[in-house]
């Protein structure tokens, strides 16, 4: 395994449940990441700080979840030529629509990779950040593409059991 890391960024410590998927899906792949939480417009010289820093020290992927105005991705896009993923909070009166669409509208030249709104865009950020790694890391890339097969599989086996149930026995295509 590669010893780069993915740095996860979150607005407020609200959001760290939202991101818990995240984090399990990267200690499921022995992938390191570190956690901080960190706000575009309350700490703009920190958040900028750390983004440098995390680069240096060899921060390969940023996941950046925020909710509401959500600049956090944006404000760590400009600071960074690392991916940087964002996860939009499902909060405040939008249910997380104004966050996404902060998210989403990053001027062209400094892009934004952006995940759905909530848990799932969590899960589907840690499992990007798992893919721009395993490009360089073929052991990366043996346990991402076995972890599509597992799901795959699971797949199959619900369609069998919904088969057996409505059928009374296995259908097969």
């Amino acid at each position: 395994m590669s010893d780069k890391f993915v740095a996860i960024l979150m607005g407020s410590d609200s959001d760290y449940a939202t991101l818990e998927p995240a984090i399990e899906i990267l200690k499921s792949f022995g992938v390191r990441f570190e956690v901080k939480v960190t706000s575009a417009h309350r700490t703009p010289l920190e958040t900028m700080n750390f983004v440098k820093r995390a680069e240096e020290r060899g921060c390969a992927v940023f996941i950046c979840a925020a909710g509401l105005a959500a600049h956090l991705a944006g404000a760590v896009a400009a600071n960074t030529t690392c991916p940087v993923i964002g996860v939009p909070i499902d909060c405040g009166p939008l249910n997380g629509i104004d966050a996404l669409l902060s998210t989403v509208q990053m001027p062209g030249g400094i892009p934004v990779a952006t995940m759905a709104i909530g848990k799932a865009g969590a899960k589907n950020a840690a499992y990007f950040a798992v893919q721009i790694l395993a490009v360089s890391d073929p052991e990366l890339m043996a346990s991402f593409k076995e972890e599509r097969r597992r799901n795959a599989d699971a797949v199959n086996r619900k369609n069998e059991a919904l088969q057996a149930k409505v059928h009374g026995e296995k259908i097969f295509d």
